[in-house]
């Protein structure tokens, strides 16, 4: 399948993607890349990959429907397809809120730490995602060279002009045996030619083929040329792992990370992507999960722990060995003891929606926190669900409570993703009288506002 020339499209969690010319809120992408979207989706499927994205029709039409990974997706030949947080699908202000978002959601992974929110969150209002990512990458080396390239002492074998380091006498009988005026030496040369600088440049060059950004593009150029002296790598896998910490080499840590990144091609949560079609896109369960975490361990009072995807209870033991791990996302300690288990959930609640639906909540997920407050906390204490605020979500639902263990109480509460901190009901209420005592005692949570902004509609249910 040949693809050629460039273009880009941006779409929204769950949103289709058809070949040819879109209609309505169906995006319509090149014959090409449709082709190769579908084909991807079904290897994909066939060994057991999660799936990002799914075959779907729309009007009789045959559509590729994305599910809830965003990020970028790179086809061959260069076209980009910028999937985003549905939050941005009724913003005023379209992607660069959910662009926004994710930048500061990404920047709760490990992997993506050294991102610089105030620049970003401003790239992010101009530019593509991919394009945010080259930039940062760009500031980082730049901020490299301010510093001098490092250099150190490579091993070196050579026939030379003048003797410098270490003859080799064997070496020097076979070459230089009518050469007496030849050297053949084993030296130390002090060189910018070290796997640091390689694999630098090998992302310079990368990105400068991939960038359509002018002021990216200007830059990279302008960066390549301090490296004219380095090669790039020849084996990437092999210049990574040998790089090794070093003192006054703390400067090249962040482009390096964005180097790994750029160069491996795949999101380093899904693994998705390849090296002629690089992909970055991360389940926003995960994204949201590592945001929530990220800040209830800030807001913890003194004395309480956060511990994230604990695994110390199994659901049975069977012929000896225990089996079904129980991993809660969010664990709470205070002195040795679990205190609070929870969950997020990267969906849609409505909380009018009481007894026509349920609120939207997933039984199956009931099951699980009733399983977790059995195992962890021993029948009795506070289980939760998060999910994030919305204009439909702004307050905690009454409390669920379970018919044979009365001291387990599951709540479900809403995380508000501008504050960053889980929504208290403003008034006391008898009904919420416990959560907020519990709550305040960990520090956690704040009183809901009644001019508290939240979007329309900030995450789809499954499907939508």
């Amino acid at each position: 399948m040949t693809m050629r020339g460039l273009g880009a499209v941006t779409v929204f969690e769950y949103q289709h993607l058809v070949a040819g010319p879109g209609f309505g809120e169906v995006i319509g992408i090149p014959d090409a890349v449709f082709a190769w979207l579908e084909s991807e989706c079904l290897r994909a499927s066939g060994i057991g990959d999660a799936a990002w994205a799914r075959p779907g029709l729309r009007h009789g039409r045959r559509t590729i429907q994305m599910t809830n990974s965003v990020g970028v997706i790179r086809a061959p030949g260069g076209f980009q397809i910028e999937v985003l947080p549905k939050i941005g699908k009724v913003a005023a202000d379209g992607g660069s809120s959910a662009r926004s978002l994710l930048l500061d959601m990404l920047s709760c992974l490990g992997e993506f730490r050294h991102i610089r929110k105030d620049r970003a969150e401003l790239q992010a209002r101009r530019m593509p995602l991919f394009e945010v990512f080259v930039s940062q990458f760009l500031e980082g080396v730049r901020k490299v060279l301010q510093r001098g390239l490092a250099s150190g002492y490579n091993p070196l074998e050579e026939n030379l002009a003048s003797l410098r380091g270490k003859l080799l006498f064997s070496e020097n009988l076979k070459k230089n045996l009518v050469r007496p005026d030849r050297f053949f030496a084993a030296l130390d040369e002090f060189t910018q030619n070290r796997p640091e600088n390689r694999l630098i440049h090998s992302a310079l060059a990368a990105v400068a083929d991939q960038t359509r950004s002018p002021a990216n593009q200007r830059l990279a150029q302008e960066l390549r040329f301090a490296f004219a002296e380095v090669p790039r790598s020849a084996d990437i896998d092999r210049d990574f792992a040998g790089l090794a910490r070093q003192r006054g080499m703390d400067h090249y840590e962040e482009p390096l990370a964005w180097a790994r990144l750029l160069l491996s091609g795949h999101s380093p949560i899904t693994g998705i992507g390849s090296s002629n079609a690089p992909t970055l896109l991360f389940p926003m369960e995960a994204l949201f999960e590592a945001f929530v975490a990220k800040h209830m361990r800030r807001q913890l009072k003194e004395g309480h722990q956060l511990q994230v995807q604990r695994s110390s209870r199994y659901l049975v033991h069977h012929a000896g060995r225990r089996m079904f791990c129980m991993r809660p996302d969010l664990v709470v300690t205070r002195s040795m003891s679990n205190v609070l288990l929870a969950d997020t959930k990267w969906k849609l609640i409505d909380e009018e929606a009481a007894f026509r639906a349920k609120y939207w909540l997933s039984q199956s997920d009931f099951y699980q926190m009733y399983a977790y407050g059995h195992s962890y906390l021993g029948a009795t204490g506070d289980v939760v669900l998060l999910y994030p605020a919305t204009g439909q979500f702004k307050g905690p639902l009454a409390p669920f409570t379970f018919p044979d263990r009365p001291g387990l109480t599951l709540w479900v509460l809403p995380f508000s993703l501008d504050t960053k901190r889980i929504l208290l009901p403003e008034k006391e209420e008898p009904r919420l009288e416990r959560l907020l005592r519990v709550f305040k005692s960990f520090g956690l949570g704040e009183t809901f506002r009644g001019d508290t902004p939240f979007p329309a509609q900030a995450v789809p249910r499954e499907g939508d």
